[in-house]
């Protein structure tokens, strides 16, 4: 039997309409199980640069995100451990009651850039950006990085829970105080550091080094967020002269005023740059990268070193 024009147009709406709601099914049923099954690759990293913390990993249907039940040591000398329930959130590890808001939180991973860039390079908006940032208006309204994750790992939720684990130490002859679980990093940076001291300017670095200060319980200035001192996982390190440099930005604003971002980085105080790849290979992030700079400043995050492709 043929079928009529009519008859051959409806079949063929029909079969068309059909293919694409299979079409469209097939990439749902896709999504899903790519969403479902197979978990945010970034969250590897976190597991290599935390390989004796366990992250396991279930879809929430009803959250619509990957929820990790973390486990980790209550100490470096303890075999007992503790656990946490937190929540993927695109890579800000947040805990159920911070979902509604979470878009208010950055991630944990942040661009971090692998050479440093000079202010000349700044585009306008960019310095446009960096003036209303500096504003302390602007600091107290930002919520920046949620710190749930590092509470928890390094048992930072109050002074008298994170000075357990504050033990003393020191770091190329200076006294320092600083979390156990970096202890081994810090040692490998010191004794790497020290093998390059037949370099001139690490001579000099070394010998003209005053302090190594690295825990110290308090907020980051004009925010109501912890510093990284508070968890003794940064450390601050300045020679006995600075001779006019500058090493924070909060301080050039003294000098520069709203061009403080400007700062050229011939008027940096700086490390030697051996000093300041040894850290990264070793997991720790340089404040004199970040465009509100810190050139003194270390801080303790393999993941951001990994996630960013630094090798050295």
């Amino acid at each position: 039997m043929r079928l009529s024009l009519f008859s051959k147009k409806t079949v063929l709406v029909v079969v068309s309409a059909f293919l694409l709601i299979t079409g469209a099914e097939a990439a749902v049923s896709f999504q899903t199980i790519r969403t479902h099954y197979f978990p945010p690759a970034d969250l590897k990293l976190f597991e290599s640069c935390y390989p004796d913390v366990i992250f396991d990993k279930s879809y929430d249907t009803e959250m619509h995100d990957w929820k990790l039940v973390v486990t980790a040591r209550e100490s470096e000398k303890s075999n007992k451990s503790k656990s946490a329930v937190f929540y993927w959130a695109d890579g800000r590890m947040l805990p159920k009651e911070e979902m509604k808001e979470k878009q208010i939180w950055w991630s944990l991973l942040y661009n971090y850039d692998k050479e440093l860039r000079d202010p000349e390079t700044y585009t306008e908006e960019e310095v446009a950006e960096l003036r209303v940032y500096g504003t302390k208006e602007s600091q107290m309204n930002t919520a920046g990085s949620p710190m749930f994750f590092f509470d928890f790992l390094y048992d930072a939720y109050s002074q008298k829970t994170i000075e357990r684990h504050i033990i003393k130490t020191t770091f190329l002859g200076k006294k320092t105080k600083i979390h156990e679980r970096i202890a081994p990093h810090l040692k490998r940076v010191e004794e790497r550091i020290l093998a390059k001291k037949g370099d001139a300017d690490v001579k000099s670095f070394i010998d003209t080094l005053t302090s190594a200060d690295a825990y110290f319980w308090r907020q980051i200035a004009n925010t109501t967020r912890k510093s990284f001192h508070s968890y003794g996982i940064a450390i601050d390190i300045l020679p006995k002269r600075l001779y006019g440099k500058q090493t924070y930005w909060q301080w050039a604003k003294a000098w520069y005023g709203d061009n403080w971002m400007k700062t050229p980085l011939s008027e940096r105080w700086m490390p030697p740059k051996i000093v300041r790849d040894i850290f990264e290979s070793e997991g720790f992030i340089w404040g004199g990268k970040w465009t509100v700079w810190d050139t003194m400043h270390f801080e303790y995050h393999p993941e951001l070193i990994k996630w960013n492709g630094i090798t050295h």
